[in-house]
């Protein structure tokens, strides 16, 4: 039998790969938009369910600085550790989320990805069927506007690890 002994102190990790670039330091007004933006979309929305949905679309985008920084302000949040970690396999673990919440996972996974080039009909029907007009546009704001966050912090290779949540509230 083998028994892991590494000592998590001693062992050595990859190094973090550095940021390619400061974006914000360099686009200052496209910043202080964006959280302008993000502030606007988030109105009218239950947290745990925006939070959620951050968590997801950043996990299809691959965006790491977002998973660190919304899983952390998830947990802050009273958010479970199970719920989140079950978000990647969501649709495998419907039991964990109300079918409000389903309705928004599927609804960023459409959003999120576009392959075909458009929202399904059934997908769109059934966030409506869950959620009024002006919060579903608020829905909507949102995942486009965690995508957008996501673009920045993929292509500028935002590093993860450092978020301390609430950090930018």
């Amino acid at each position: 039998m083998t028994t892991h002994t590494d000592d998590p102190a001693t062992v050595e990790y990859a190094a973090e790969r550095p940021a390619r670039l400061e974006w914000a330091k360099h686009a200052p007004e496209v910043y202080r938009a964006m959280i302008r933006l993000d502030t606007a979309a988030r109105q009218g929305l239950d947290h745990t369910l925006y939070e959620l949905v951050k968590i997801r679309a950043s996990q299809i985008n691959h965006c790491a600085f977002c998973i660190d920084m919304h899983t952390k302000d998830a947990l802050a949040a009273g958010e479970s550790v199970e719920r989140i970690v079950q978000l990647g396999a969501w649709d495998e673990s419907r039991h964990f989320y109300t079918e409000k919440e389903l309705a928004a996972l599927e609804l960023t996974e459409a959003v999120t990805v576009l392959t075909d080039g458009f929202v399904p009909d059934e997908v769109y029907a059934n966030a409506a069927r869950h959620f009024e007009e002006a919060e579903l546009a608020q829905l909507i704001a949102a995942i486009t506007v965690i995508n957008a966050w996501n673009r920045f912090g993929v292509t500028c290779r935002m590093a993860p690890g450092h978020y301390q949540p609430g950090q930018y509230k």
